[in-house]
């Protein structure tokens, strides 16, 4: 497939004007920052894999950190995946190397996160539904700007967006070295539960939704969530 303009063969993408300070690029209780290497690469291990680990933003000099709580992968030939009829302008992030950021909009409200897997050329990823704050939870109320209890601040994939001001200039920015956005290791264990994923008609009884056991930031029917 003839590639052109995809946001992985440029220079990585960040809505920061310069490099935040040293002490904002991951902070010593955010360290180390995941590569590829510390990551498998495969759809659904990397969904799984996700669970646990930190999404941290840097945002005008203060660390938004979240335990990601719950994903959902979207596979390669997976008719409920945005990649299913092939490459777009929209999805073309997924086609991309792994880790990278693939964020959409969706239903005319929310941006949606993304952390792409596979090899290049092949389009697949995992969505992040929640995320459990542990840091900047004053930003993120302000960001929310609603009363809210905090286990609500990024529970569900819109969530998740709006608490970390995540938008579309995030679209194809490379994890690995992004100033702004990365993941960290997990501070703590965590019991992974699965379960079909949510809101789907298309492919809709694939066991390919992950969610921390336990973890009252978990989004969907309580059901789904033992």
């Amino acid at each position: 497939m003839k590639r052109t303009n995809s946001p992985r063969a440029q220079a990585p993408r960040s809505p920061s004007a310069s490099p935040p300070p040293p002490s904002a690029r991951g902070g010593a209780a955010f360290e180390p920052r995941l590569v590829r290497a510390d990551l498998p690469h495969e759809t659904v291990a990397l969904a799984r894999a996700l669970i646990g680990t930190l999404l941290v933003r840097e945002r005008e000099g203060e660390l938004l950190v979240g335990r990601i709580v719950e994903t959902e992968a979207y596979l390669p030939h997976d008719p409920a995946s945005h990649a299913f009829r092939g490459e777009t302008s929209r999805n073309r992030a997924m086609f991309g190397h792994p880790l990278h950021a693939y964020v959409y909009f969706v239903y005319g409200a929310n941006w949606c996160l993304n952390i792409t897997s596979e090899a290049h050329g092949i389009g697949a990823a995992a969505l992040v539904r929640a995320c459990e704050p542990v840091a900047g939870l004053t930003t993120m109320h302000a960001l929310r700007g609603r009363t809210l209890p905090d286990r609500e601040l990024a529970r569900g994939p819109g969530n998740v967006c709006r608490a970390f001001a995540i938008g579309p200039a995030f679209d194809g920015a490379d994890l690995e070295c992004d100033p702004a956005l990365w993941l960290a290791r997990g501070d703590r264990p965590v019991e992974i539960g699965t379960s079909v994923r949510i809101g789907l008609t298309k492919a809709a009884e694939m066991p390919l939704r992950f969610y921390a056991r336990g973890s009252r930031s978990v989004s969907g029917p309580r059901a789904l969530s033992p």
